[in-house]
């Protein structure tokens, strides 16, 4: 009578194990062999320091009201639209890199803002930002 060969429902795991040890060894070995490396830049002792331009502030009211500061000194003044472009024409025309920082009431409807946006690029302002508040964004 052949006996009968009983299924094995155990796992052998010593062979993972084992490629497991293997893979924790060659990771401990090549660890401090890993070098970070570093740029060392080029310093001008010579160089003037880059100034910082002061920005104009278009600032947006509800009620189509805006007001237009050309310094952080100047105290604000209230102009139509058409007005306040011609100014910060004439202020890009002698300082071309010269930012324009738009300051927006949060209860005026977005696409306004974006319309001053596109006015004020028309105008030749390149360096445009928006002002935000830091707080907790309600």
């Amino acid at each position: 009578m052949p006996r009968q060969r009983r299924l094995m429902n155990q796992i052998n795991v010593v062979p993972y194990i084992d490629v497991m040890l293997v893979l924790l060894v060659i990771f401990m070995v090549t660890a401090p062999m890993i070098q970070t490396t570093s740029v060392d830049v080029p310093s001008v002792g010579g160089a003037p320091s880059p100034t910082k331009a002061e920005a104009m502030i278009v600032a947006m009211r509800p009620g189509n009201r805006l007001e237009f500061r050309p310094t952080a000194n100047t105290p604000e003044q209230s102009m139509s639209r058409k007005a306040l472009l011609a100014e910060v024409g004439k202020v890009i025309k002698a300082d071309p890199e010269r930012p324009v920082v738009i300051s927006a009431d949060k209860n005026l409807r977005y696409e306004e803002v974006m319309d001053m946006l596109n006015d004020l690029r028309q105008a030749g302002a390149k360096r445009i930002s928006l002002y935000a508040k830091a707080g907790s964004g309600q």
